[in-house]
């Protein structure tokens, strides 16, 4: 019996063990859970890497740290000098990071800073870690966040703004000295008045965020003039700039066994520093292109002007000198120029978007500098395009007064709407066409005054631009919009307040008329009117030829199809078709603000990688 007893209670013994999971197994989860295991930080989230888990785990300071951080990290700091050196100073940056980011204080942000510089930039360049190990985008990314956490000041309610001043900051283990020489940087003539870190802001408005991976904290700062030093008129004052921060360390492993670690803080223009040498080595500075083309776009006067742009005359503040050219970055020698061209009621704020997909394309942007063109949309054609000629020679003249830049005789200029007709004017001749399409009597004949004659001779009589080698029309009414046509048009000519030198001259050209010198009604012509197909303004310019040495492209967006006959809500298809052009891109479906298709960004794109020979 007792036997029988013993077989059963050994059977139901081995059917409870193969019942039960054994104390060391597998167990089947998701990919997904997996790879957020193994891939996880405190930078992505609030469980620590698993190479920092395992020294909590290995020196059981899992509990301890997370009742008493600083007690834990003391721990784990005090094994360092082994043979395991560098894999500790990694666990120490990442757990410092989340005690600081536990405690706020700027002090324990700065030893992750320095725990991190020490692991990525080991004086023995044999410990430095190999390409792939995970642990290098992580203590990159530590370093970025902990120094903008570190140097911020205590009014950060908007944002991380940070402080540049040099001075001593308390450390968990000892005192950091930091050196500054950020009121020594200048970006085209200006100085950093105010920065704040991008690393915390997350961007609308644009589909893409761009970013370069690399060493340094990226921010956006407002400028000022700098005392003694020349500005940009190109940079306009009220922009906010691209920078990267960085705190190069002196020695810090020996820094951290002494408690008196110490570095200089150093400002880049990331465009300009694509990378720094640390140690000998040359290593990528962070940048955040988008996100600091959205900072610089976040409640921007430029979508102010808008509507009062078209409504009446003058400029945007602090852009006169320039006469109404703005670079997203100082000039750069080398880089051919692309110049946009905002249309009707609009502003230079309109071309973000493909803005961010060209900086965002390392290709393009290492061989191409944006330049922005704004200007009064509701005054005549003619005289929008006379200041845009202005502005242009301006540029390549004051830049490069010698002409040795050859990469500003490849300008492009791209048009969108109205700024496709300013676009076509730089590159046709004026001559005598505009003029006799208007009057029979030679314009050396009429009776005007000096400032009339000097203004109409000004705008109507030119040569095309030299240094303008491609054209891009967008959207762009050659034969006129049927809406300038419409009660729509008639509406608008009326909210349209013309400049004074136009009113005086329309004054002059009037008693012409009556004297039988000009053909037809006479008003003070507004965009719309040089939008109608009747306008013989816009007709003169149709005919002209554009000059033989320039390329010319055109994108036609369409909301229905086929396109022969469709539109795009304000311009036909027919008014955006010309010829010749070397090609031409009929994007359906799409409506009339079309610069922000994908589709019609990457056949600009395409444009300017066949235009610089990109392959």
């Amino acid at each position: 019996m007792r036997g029988a007893f013993a077989v059963v209670a050994l059977a139901a013994l081995a059917s409870l063990s193969l019942a039960c999971a054994t104390p060391v197994g597998v167990d089947y989860v998701s990919m997904e859970t997996v790879a957020r295991e193994l891939s996880g930080s405190l930078l992505t989230g609030d469980v620590p890497s698993a190479a920092s888990r395992e020294y909590l785990a290995r020196l059981a300071l899992a509990d301890l740290y997370a009742e008493h951080p600083r007690e834990a990290l003391e721990s784990l700091r005090s094994g360092l000098g082994g043979p395991d050196d560098h894999d500790r100073l990694f666990a120490l940056s990442e757990l410092s990071f989340g005690a600081a980011r536990r405690s706020g204080d700027r002090g324990e942000y700065l030893a992750s800073a320095v725990y991190a510089y020490a692991f990525l930039f080991p004086k023995d360049a044999s410990l430095t870690s190999a390409p792939l190990d995970g642990r290098l985008r992580v203590a990159l990314g530590l370093y970025d966040f902990a120094i903008a956490n570190a140097l911020a000041t205590n009014d950060s309610s908007s944002g991380l703004h940070l402080d540049f001043s040099a001075r001593t900051i308390d450390l968990p283990f000892g005192k950091f000295v930091l050196s500054s020489s950020a009121k020594e940087f200048r970006y085209g003539g200006y100085r950093v008045a105010d920065a704040v870190s991008l690393i915390d802001v997350t961007l609308r408005g644009l589909r893409n965020r761009y970013r370069r991976a690399g060493i340094g904290t990226p921010l956006a700062a407002k400028v000022e003039p700098a005392p003694g030093s020349e500005v940009d008129i190109w940079v306009p004052p009220q922009a906010k700039i691209p920078l990267t921060a960085f705190v190069r360390m002196d020695d810090p492993r020996a820094g951290i066994d002494h408690g008196n670690p110490s570095g200089t803080l150093e400002l880049y223009d990331p465009a300009e520093t694509q990378s720094l040498e640390i140690d000998g080595r040359p290593v990528a500075t962070e940048s955040e292109p988008s996100a600091a083309l959205a900072f610089r776009l976040e409640a921007a006067p430029v979508w102010d002007f808008e509507i009062a742009g078209f409504r009446r005359p003058g400029l945007l503040p602090g852009m006169s000198r320039s006469k109404g050219l703005a670079f997203l970055s100082p000039y750069r020698r080398g880089r051919i120029p692309v110049v946009f061209v905002h249309g009707t009621a609009s502003s230079p704020a309109r071309w973000a978007e493909m803005a961010n997909e060209l900086l965002g394309d390392p290709r393009i942007a290492s061989r191409y500098q944006l330049w922005f063109f704004i200007y009064n949309s509701g005054q005549p054609v003619l005289l929008s395009a006379s200041m845009l000629r202005d502005a242009l020679l301006l540029a390549v003249h004051g830049l490069d007064p010698q002409g040795k830049d050859p990469a500003l005789q490849q300008m492009v200029v791209i048009g969108h709407s109205q700024g496709g007709l300013l676009t076509k004017l730089q590159v046709v001749k004026g001559g005598e066409a505009f003029w006799d399409a208007v009057s029979e009597v030679p314009f050396t004949q009429v009776d005007l005054s000096k400032n009339t004659r000097d203004l109409l001779e000004h705008a109507m009589f030119f040569d095309p631009l030299p240094f303008v080698t491609r054209v891009i029309f967008i959207s762009t009414p050659h034969r006129g919009s049927f809406l300038a046509e419409n009660w729509l048009g008639m509406l608008a000519r009326r909210l349209v307040n013309a400049p004074a030198a136009i009113s005086n001259a329309a004054l002059e050209l009037g008693e012409l008329r009556e004297k039988a010198a000009l053909r037809g009604s006479w008003h003070v012509p507004t965009a719309i009117d040089n939008m109608d197909w009747s306008n013989p303004g816009l007709r003169t310019l149709y005919s002209l030829p554009i000059a033989p040495w320039v390329h010319a492209n055109s994108i036609i967006p369409v909301k229905t199809e086929p396109a022969a006959t469709a539109n795009d809500g304000v311009v036909r298809y027919e008014s955006a078709h010309i010829e010749p052009v070397e090609s031409e891109l009929i994007v359906f479906p799409s409506g009339h603000s079309t610069q922000s298709n994908p589709r019609t960004i990457e056949e600009v794109r395409r444009i300017l990688y066949e235009h610089a020979g990109i392959h």
